[in-house]
């Protein structure tokens, strides 16, 4: 059986969105639910929250827009950047304690403390970019991570996949230009869904051209579109680009029963792309890999698929 750590904290619940948002505190009761009914509780290393050193959102953020985000907080506006994120006075600090507990996880992993990680978050990250908030995402946690690896650890070439039902806009835009990053999204086709990048024929530039890939999928589309994809374009780009760690955005936002999208996933999908990011960090990662919350809104189903993927994290 794996070392699998995983990360919660129920101070991340502190950062309120309001009435009739989808992203609320509850998405992580159900998601804890759904492992302690299992009784895998035991089996998986807990990590707290940890509050991160501005240093390392620097590497990732402008200093001026994390400044912007924290005296919003302070201020008690409710909305940041986009009417849809929306937020409180805790957000700010609800937000590098995500980042610090991501990084925690990370230096557990590089110790041979644990295996791999999941790090059940709020907010979720994968829309913010540069200088923006976007898609309920204030820091872009998945980024500060490879960050994080490549100063702290030295690591070399890191791989992130992205199979959140929408489009990482901000981590692509983020490391667009860099060959040492291989970016991988596979998310409802653009012209359908939120943020209505990621299409096929976006590549990156300059000397990160040929290290971002996008899969894009129609509305309607369900398990099969999404394995063919997988097995044409991420298997392939991975093996050619052999990543020393690789960190995961996990949405569970595709899935048939959660209305965010137009995509039919089932719950073995997410069982099934779990399985082959498995294989793929014992082949090339030494079993390194950290798995970070980004979407998934159905309070139905989260339990039952945050179980399935600690399982799977723990090889039960």
């Amino acid at each position: 059986m794996k070392k699998t750590g995983f990360l919660f904290d129920r101070r991340y619940m502190l950062h309120e969105t309001g009435g009739f948002h989808p992203e609320i505190p509850e998405r992580l009761d159900a998601i804890y639910k759904g492992i302690n009914e299992a009784d895998l509780l035991p089996k998986l290393t807990l990590i707290d929250g940890s509050r991160a050193d501005l240093k390392w959102i620097e590497t990732v953020h402008d200093k001026d827009y994390i400044n912007s985000f924290q005296d919003a907080c302070m201020a008690g506006k409710r909305i940041f950047c986009h009417p849809d994120n929306q937020m409180c006075r805790e957000t700010f600090e609800t937000a590098l304690l995500a980042v610090g507990g991501i990084l925690d996880a990370v230096d557990l992993v590089m110790k041979g403390e644990i295996d791999n990680a999941f790090c059940a978050v709020r907010p979720p990250g994968h829309h913010a970019e540069r200088a923006e908030a976007m898609g309920f995402c204030y820091f872009n946690n998945v980024a500060i991570a490879a960050k994080y690896l490549q100063l702290k650890w030295k690591i070399r070439n890191v791989g992130i996949l992205d199979f959140d039902v929408h489009h990482g806009n901000g981590t692509q835009h983020i490391f667009e230009q860099d060959d040492s990053v291989f970016y991988y999204s596979i998310h409802e086709h653009p012209s359908f869904a939120y943020p209505g990048t990621g299409r096929e024929f976006e590549y990156g530039s300059g000397a990160g051209y040929g290290f971002t890939k996008n899969s894009p999928v129609l509305p309607g589309q369900g398990d099969l579109e999404y394995k063919g994809l997988i097995k044409k374009d991420l298997l392939v780009d991975f093996e050619k680009f052999r990543p020393e760690v690789i960190l995961v955005s996990v949405g569970f936002d595709g899935h048939v029963d959660d209305e965010m999208s137009g995509i039919k996933l089932s719950t073995q999908w997410y069982s099934w792309i779990m399985e082959k990011i498995m294989e793929m960090s014992d082949t090339y990662s030494n079993g390194r890999l950290i798995t970070i919350l980004e979407g998934g809104y159905s309070l139905k189903r989260l339990p039952e698929l945050a179980k399935n993927h600690v399982s799977i994290l723990l090889g039960v």
